[in-house]
């Protein structure tokens, strides 16, 4: 290479980098959005599961647990607490109604929310619809 590198070679190295990298946008944007349908859980999407999800904000339940990786880490995974908790809604619903009033030994205690029974049912079919999604394994483990 006893060339000299000249403005033209620098620019035409920048516009092939640039086109391929946005190629390569283009094609992993595509890839991401045909494999969304694959992994979400939208037909199991309902009314309860919105509302659930609508207590789950309004709660700020997002400040403690994490779900799916996202949130504070202060209270446990909350993305397969459905499995967990055996398979059963009334599980979830009876800890979060009847949570031990000074909480676990050597856990942290959730604080009581008073939730009606309609809003605890609604939490419970959300974090029963979150279990359902195809998370590629994630937690790792099944304690979050």
């Amino acid at each position: 290479m006893s060339q000299a590198f000249t403005k033209s070679m620098a620019r035409n190295i920048f516009y092939g980098g640039s086109m391929f990298f946005f190629l390569l946008l283009l094609v992993l944007t595509f890839d991401t959005v045909e494999s969304l349908p694959k992994t979400d859980n939208r037909e199991n999407l309902t009314e309860q599961v919105a509302k659930g999800k609508h207590v789950w904000e309004n709660n700020n339940c997002i400040g403690c647990h994490t779900l799916m990786g996202e949130g504070a880490y202060f209270a446990p995974e909350l993305g397969n607490v459905y499995k967990r908790m055996g398979n059963s809604k009334e599980a979830i619903i009876a800890f979060i109604k009847y949570r031990p009033k000074n909480g676990i030994p050597g856990r942290r205690s959730m604080p009581q929310f008073n939730l009606t029974d309609d809003e605890l049912d609604a939490v419970a079919e959300f974090l029963k619809y979150v279990s359902e999604i195809n998370n590629q394994n994630w937690p790792p483990n099944i304690q979050g």
